[in-house]
């Protein structure tokens, strides 16, 4: 199970399509026909409005179905979402789907859920048309004003370090990368199929040797991406960014985010929103942010107690529920990116009857990991 996100659910409902992504290979492949998605953004934005009876299903089974709605043509499907632990799949009718809307590598679906129906769009490219004066409209470009012109949401296959690549769409790379290329470098990348290239890891300073390859209708970043996997514990859902620069392909893969003040007047500096993974009385841990953990929580241990989680990968801790001032004897365990809580979380899912898209507070006070899951 890769890390999950934290965040405040509160203004992502505020957008009307919550979940957007840049459609890949696997995504448009009508042979395997299947729509991969984000577990943090199902849950956070799908899931959670489900009804009990859904919800339930999905845990029992590991898939549900339901209606799905395309908003462009209005047409109707029956679909299935299943659980594939770390992400979902769409699946059902996935397939008319691709075909009946052309899709292809590199557009964005957007997706919502209303009125117990799974919602989604593909919108087709819009040119802007501009009376007076033309060449003041036309100069503005996406690619100047967004310093990561490149995006793409990780799938399972891009974060296999057995078989380490990185595809990236044909546009997207044409349009922000060999666009500042010299011709005979482009035409090399033709004929030879895969060029050499700098790359450097924008959030720390890393440099790496690497290649791209060319595939058609799609290219691929190969070399040293199976050890950009597993230094940087990439999982699926986090989102990489890209953009050339001084003769150099920069990526950065942001940590996922939180809620924290750094002032010290919240006095839970972790909240989160609980995932379907983490009230599974079957598998009972609860997941937490490497740097939220590192942060909150680690910070204050003593020296000698950090040596002994990154030498034994666990630690056992004194937790107490602050809501009822019960005490447990629990695990944190380390997983390189992100932190599992063990030991009496199931009996926690249970006698506090945890859901999805309850939210637990977290913070770390006098040798003692305090949580509070408010009514």
């Amino acid at each position: 199970m890769k890390r999950t996100t934290y965040y405040n659910a509160v203004p992502q409902m505020q957008e009307q399509w919550p979940i957007k992504k840049a459609l890949t290979l696997s995504d448009v492949d009508i042979t395997h026909p299947f729509l991969t998605l984000s577990r943090q953004q199902v849950d956070t934005h799908i899931v959670v409005y489900m009804t009990p009876q859904q919800q339930d299903n999905l845990r029992a089974e590991n898939q549900v179905g339901f209606n799905a709605q395309d908003d462009d043509t209005g047409e109707m499907y029956v679909m299935k979402l299943k659980w594939r632990g770390s992400y979902y799949n769409l699946i059902g009718k996935w397939g008319k789907v691709v075909r009946g809307k052309g899709l292809d590598v590199g557009q964005e679906i957007k997706l919502r859920w209303l009125n117990g129906c799974l919602h989604f769009s593909v919108p087709q490219q819009q040119i802007v048309a501009v009376a007076v004066p033309p060449p003041v409209r036309m100069v503005t470009a996406p690619i100047v004003q967004d310093h990561w012109p490149i995006r793409k949401i990780l799938t399972s296959s891009d974060v296999d370090p057995n078989h380490p690549f990185l595809p990236l769409p044909r546009k997207s790379v044409e349009e922000h990368i060999l666009v500042q290329w010299p011709p005979q470098e482009r035409e090399r990348l033709r004929k030879e199929e895969h060029v050499s290239l700098n790359t450097r890891d924008y959030d720390t300073g890393d440099t790496h040797g690497m290649k791209l390859k060319w595939q058609g209708n799609y290219y691929n970043l190969i070399g040293k991406w199976g050890n950009i996997i597993r230094h940087k514990g990439l999982g699926v859902g986090q989102e990489i960014r890209l953009r050339w620069s001084n003769n150099c392909l920069y990526f950065s893969v942001q940590e996922e985010q939180y809620v924290a003040t750094a002032s010290g007047q919240d006095n839970w500096p972790i909240k989160k929103a609980l995932t379907l993974s983490d009230v599974d009385t079957n598998h009972p841990f609860l997941t937490l942010p490497g740097k939220a953990v590192e942060d909150h929580i680690l910070f204050y241990w003593a020296h000698q107690a950090r040596e002994q989680l990154r030498n034994e990968h666990q630690v056992g801790i004194n937790a107490r529920d602050d809501d009822t001032g019960d005490l447990y004897v629990m695990k944190l365990k380390w997983r390189v990116s992100y932190y599992n809580l063990i030991g009496k979380w199931g009996k926690i899912i249970r006698e506090k009857r945890l859901h999805v898209g309850r939210e637990i507070r977290v913070r770390w006070e006098s040798g003692c990991l305090v949580f509070s899951v408010p009514q």
